[in-house]
């Protein structure tokens, strides 16, 4: 591929395996966070140990994101995507054949670096091979497929976990990965950046920096030496990337108001909405009495709407800019959140959840427009990295921070007699026999939590406005080497 100016015949089935290759990541998170019970009941695992399911798999993924991505750039970005979904689906086979949670939290770390080699591909990919006037519908077709992975993730997965053990949840993503695998191998070109050099002290330097960051954030201790590291890593890396000859992470990017102010609004929005999933799955179970199947349809609403919504944001994103669409669609979650907040039962909740899915889709595929339309080409893989560490880096915030909260919350509000156990987990409360005051407790829990999730989404919606420009510039395309 020579130039843009010349557009791929195949592009459209290009982008069919990229959202077949991102369908592997969102089905597996959505179905691991319906198995939460199912952990707690079969494994016996204890909250820490769900915590560390859920966070292994941020850490690595988080911390190897933009080496993952800069290395794609100048190895080609095929060959990463399917070393991706190779690794993502032989560590799920593992993670299979589990029979103690800390087993599944090892699987967990490994499918975290299979992860992070896949997903920086996949939007890169997208941006190489559309160009700038067809850019907005094909990112807004791969966010749509994101949302349609929450609605296949939990409608197949509660049909597994009410048929068979916990583990086969596990086994979704590995046809997925075989086919995506193919599918790459017979229609995606190989594309790769032209002079391109590896940068190893900034490869260095990000993945301990990053690592070390994230590991503080989900620890939530003020555990000097790794806070130390963090900040001695990230300075450097700073330091190193501002001299560097052939920087790993262009830092020039962050001086653009559209890349840095989409940046930090999905930061922020990843943060608000990140244990929604985490704190519904577990409401809706253990308080409203479901069974998994019914959870994941009673998520559907949500992702429905996202769905709707993502198609309505990529339209009105050739009429209206983008902040006013990133500012619009924030409020609209914060809305849901409130709703969440004052309510009970599941018909209000599920207004809610129309109302965030709704406020996602408008928002997402402009923030995405944004950040990624300040990205040289060149750039491509690494720049998609960033986008995926701003989430992931959110997302473990908001599992650290509100999982926190909800955990505190629930503690406070149980009888200081109830067992410690109880008082710990609202699933061993259940089979104590003290489901009733453990449901209130719960949902007193959830309300506090979405309140906070409510106000972050407006700080969001705030930082959209003040810092991102009205109109984004469209983003010259170098050329790109085609093998």
């Amino acid at each position: 591929m020579t130039s843009n100016t010349v557009r791929d015949p195949r592009r459209w089935w290009v982008l069919v395996v990229l959202c077949l290759s991102l369908l592997v990541l969102t089905v597996d998170g959505t179905v691991l966070n319906l198995a939460i019970p199912s952990l707690i009941e079969e494994l016996g695992a204890t909250p820490s140990d769900i915590q560390w399911i859920l966070d292994a798999y941020v850490l690595v993924f988080a911390g190897l994101l933009l080496t993952a991505g800069s290395l794609s750039d100048r190895y080609g970005r095929r060959r990463f995507l399917v070393i991706g979904l190779a690794f993502f689906g032989g560590a799920s086979l593992l993670a299979v054949l589990a029979a103690e949670p800390w087993q599944v939290i090892g699987a967990r770390a490994l499918m975290g670096v299979g992860g992070s080699i896949l997903m920086p591909s996949t939007l890169s990919i997208l941006m190489t091979v559309f160009e700038e006037d067809e850019r907005r519908k094909a990112m807004a077709i791969w966010g749509s497929v994101a949302m349609l992975g929450v609605i296949a993730g939990p409608t197949l997965g509660g049909f597994l976990l009410e048929h068979y053990w916990w583990g086969s949840v596990f086994l979704l993503n590995i046809p997925i990965a075989v086919l995506a695998i193919v599918a790459a191998f017979v229609l995606m070109p190989e594309t790769r950046s032209t002079g391109r050099k590896v940068d190893p002290v900034g490869v260095v330097l990000s993945i301990v920096g990053l690592t070390s960051a994230v590991y503080v954030i989900i620890e939530r201790e003020w555990n000097i030496a790794f806070i130390a590291l963090a900040v001695v890593s990230l300075a450097a890396f700073v330091i190193w990337e501002r001299r560097a000859e052939h920087p790993m992470l262009p830092l020039q990017l962050f001086r653009n108001r559209n890349f840095s102010g989409a940046s930090f609004s999905i930061l922020l929005m990843s943060f608000g909405a990140g244990a929604v999933m985490l704190m519904l799955t577990q409401y809706l179970q253990f308080v409203l009495g479901y069974g998994e199947l019914q959870a994941g349809l009673a998520m559907l609403p949500q992702a429905a709407a996202a769905v709707i919504f993502n198609g309505v944001g990529a339209a009105l994103g050739k009429k209206v800019s983008n902040r006013v669409l990133i500012s619009a669609g924030l409020v609209v979650m914060s809305v849901g959140f409130v709703v969440m907040a004052l309510t009970t039962g599941y018909l209000p909740l599920m207004g809610g959840l129309v109302l965030m899915g709704a406020g996602a889709g408008l928002a997402g595929p402009s923030a995405y427009a944004s950040l990624m339309g300040a990205i040289p080409l060149e750039h491509a893989g690494v720049g998609s990295a960033l986008n995926d560490t701003v989430q992931q880096v959110g997302l473990a915030m908001s599992i650290a921070v509100l999982g926190s909260v909800l955990a505190g919350v629930y503690t406070s509000e149980m009888p200081l007699d109830a067992p410690a156990a109880a008082r710990e987990s609202i699933g061993v409360a259940e089979r104590l026999g003290l489901g009733e005051v453990a449901d209130q407790a719960f949902t007193t829990a959830v309300h506090f939590g979405s309140w906070v999730g409510a106000g972050f989404s407006v700080a969001a919606a705030l930082l959209a406005l003040v810092v991102l420009r009205p109109a984004a510039p469209v983003a010259a395309a170098p050329e790109l080497a085609e093998v």
